[in-house]
């Protein structure tokens, strides 16, 4: 592994926490910083929805406040399979993200979901972007 590469990895994986800080903080413009303007998204094993980014990002506008705003990502492991000539990387991150929501009852409950995030990054004038998201999920707990 050369310099170029450790760089390339250190990027990717900053866009990869750029990601989940914005959606912890329902800062959904930061997205606009991990994603191609015609990105492809997939929630759905999360009972989100698949579709362009500017679609994606309109509807986790209106979904994610429906969790409180006590909303953690933790990203594990991640992956790295760069294609040849380095401008494309398949990127695969572990994740757990517990988030709070009401309980119905006047209370608030615990709900979980574990997974792999499967991105397909490029180099673009603007850096590392993904142009691809997958969200696959292993586990849930408290839906």
């Amino acid at each position: 592994m050369d310099l170029d590469e450790l760089i390339d990895r250190a990027e990717i994986t900053d866009a990869i926490t750029r990601y989940t800080l914005a959606v912890d903080e329902g800062d959904f413009d930061r997205l606009d910083t991990v994603f191609t303007p015609d990105a492809h998204i997939d929630y759905t094993e999360s009972g989100g929805i698949v579709d362009a980014y500017p679609v994606v990002k309109a509807w986790l506008s209106e979904a994610l406040p429906g969790f409180s705003k006590h909303r953690l990502h933790t990203v594990g492991q991640v992956a790295f399979d760069f294609a040849e000539g380095r401008d494309e990387a398949a990127v695969t991150a572990y994740f757990h993200n517990p988030m709070r929501i009401s309980d119905g009852a006047g209370g608030e409950r615990v709900v979980e979901v574990g997974g792999l995030y499967r991105h397909t990054f490029v180099r673009t004038a603007d850096g590392w972007r993904s142009r691809r998201l997958h969200e696959q999920v292993v586990w849930t707990r408290g839906f």
